[in-house]
């Protein structure tokens, strides 16, 4: 009278299953240095907290008895877990099975992902192989006919954005509807060398173009951590893959109704490092370590930086300022004097948006000499995306908090905060701005007077030197045009101080989406 038999051939169908691919994929897929799908995510997940969804959808064929003769296991293998005993969705591709491609689904268990993240309010993971849902020209074989295609469930991929936090790694060749869920992300990473993303592998590109073309030329990690920007970290293992993601995933809520988790730290929320009072040389034309003042400023051992090689001249990342979570932007004045290039742009978009949508206070170290100029990047549009940072850094409503290390100029440089509110705003001594350095604003200002001087080289110098004479930042702070110009051993408390009140605001404010939703 009990259900035994039934539990025991859903236990055999298990079995089935757990063997993926068959052992000659899975051969190949493990001599290819790529682990295994369960194998990730109990890598990934506290242990033992997969609670798998949709474990025996499978491809079954009966005999005219009802006996399986055959079972394919579906490709994408979802359901929950906990990282750091926070709950979140992970939906993984099999690649084993027929590489991750649409025709080797079951049923729609990655809208299902999709749509439990949102309906539940969980951070989701995707761990991307293959297509990742994308088409195959068997399906139309199958078929017997072709169709028009659609994105499934990318309204939601789209929504999800706005609601939870979303992560992608790319863990083998990925393309297609795969690549586009790996850039549809908040953070992505890719491991070097085993990996590769791309709109369209080696056999389409080839036939296009008439020529071969290698999976790693065409889509590696260099292209696209270094390059193109679509995807922000890149790292040399899989484990590292899934150490990045945990820390991630710690410095935000599991989604926009609720407030960035605080943490416990014992570092000194009065720490003062005698280091800063000398970090920045007096010559105005040497260059400093950044991010040893970010090492010095913030919580010991929390910055964890996104996108290094993309947009080098500005570094971001997320850290911690006596355990309170916060987004922190800073020029680095070792790449292009720490000016804004389209890419820089571009990656400040990027992060100020996903710092707002799930109000996360932004610390901003500023040393920005202004947008990038040039013939070249004229050609890349610095302007356009430029100006689609600003709106950013002015559409954003999380709190804000500007640091000036050194340089302030142009445009870009009044960037640094929204003008219109009143956010906290520090200048180190060594702070200096204005609409436009001096030694090019004279080439501008007195361009007729150089040409008709004797000795136009010596005019540029008086000049110069009488201008250089208003460049002190006391000038400034003589009649109010800088808030406070501190101690750089200060700015460690003081930023307490912010994060924790930001901490409260943040708090108390009705919580949920954002009037303007975050894009890709």
């Amino acid at each position: 009278m009990s259900w035994e038999p039934e539990l025991e051939e859903i236990a055999r169908r298990h079995e089935r299953v757990l063997e993926m691919g068959g052992a000659e994929r899975v051969a190949r897929h493990v001599a290819a240095g790529r682990t295994p799908v369960r194998e990730r995510i109990h890598m990934l997940l506290d242990t033992g907290s997969f609670r798998e969804t949709g474990s025996i959808a499978s491809k079954v064929e009966y005999d005219d008895e009802g006996r399986i003769k055959s079972l394919t296991p579906s490709n994408f293998v979802t359901g929950r877990g906990t990282i750091d005993g926070r709950p979140v969705v992970i939906g993984c591709d099999d690649f084993t099975v027929r590489g991750g491609a649409a025709d080797g689904a079951v049923g729609n268990k990655m809208g299902w992902s999709e749509r439990t993240a949102r309906e539940l309010r969980l951070p989701i993971v995707r761990l991307v192989d293959g297509t990742g849902g994308g088409g195959s020209v068997k399906t139309t074989a199958a078929l017997k006919r072709s169709y028009v295609p659609v994105n499934p469930n990318w309204d939601v991929s789209v929504e999800l954005l706005s609601l939870v936090p979303v992560v992608a790694a790319a863990l083998g060749p990925v393309a297609g509807l795969g690549a586009a869920r790996v850039a549809a992300s908040h953070f992505s990473v890719m491991v070097r060398g085993s990996s590769q993303l791309f709109v369209a592998g080696p056999p389409l590109v080839s036939r296009a173009f008439g020529r071969e073309v290698e999976k790693e030329e065409l889509g590696g990690s260099k292209i696209h951590a270094h390059e193109s920007g679509a995807v922000d970290n890149e790292v040399a293992s899989e484990e590292e893959a899934f150490d990045q993601i945990r820390r991630f995933l710690s410095y935000l809520p599991s989604s926009v109704w609720e407030a960035p988790p605080l943490t416990e730290t014992d570092d000194d929320p009065e720490r003062r490092e005698e280091a800063l009072v000398s970090i920045v040389p007096r010559n105005r034309h040497k260059v400093y370590d950044m991010r040893t003042i970010l090492e010095l400023v913030l919580d010991a051992r929390s910055f964890f930086e996104i996108g290094r090689f993309f947009g080098p001249s500005l570094v971001t990342g997320l850290a911690r300022i006596d355990g309170v979570p916060v987004g922190v932007m800073a020029n680095d004045p070792s790449f292009l004097a720490g000016s804004i290039d389209a890419d820089a742009a571009e990656k400040m978009t990027r992060f100020v948006d996903l710092c707002d949508t799930f109000r996360l206070p932004i610390v901003n170290f500023v040393d920005n000499p202004g947008f990038f100029i040039g013939v070249d990047a004229e050609k890349k549009g610095t302007i356009r995306k430029g100006v689609r940072s600003l709106a950013a850094v002015y559409q954003a409503t999380t709190p804000w908090c500007s640091i000036i290390i050194r340089k302030v100029f142009g445009v870009a440089g009044a960037g640094h905060t929204n003008a219109a509110r009143s956010s906290p705003r520090y200048a180190w001594p060594s702070g200096e701005w204005g609409s436009l350095p001096i030694e090019g604003g004279v080439e501008a200002a007195y361009k007729r007077q150089l040409q008709e001087a004797d000795d136009p080289d010596q005019l540029r110098e008086e000049l110069e030197a009488k201008l250089a004479s208003f460049r002190d930042p006391i000038l400034t702070a003589e009649v109010f045009g800088v808030e406070e110009i501190i101690d750089p051993r200060d700015t460690r408390p003081l930023l307490v101080e912010f994060a924790h009140r930001a901490s409260e605001i943040v708090a108390a404010e009705s919580r949920g989406p954002k009037s303007r939703g975050m894009r890709p």
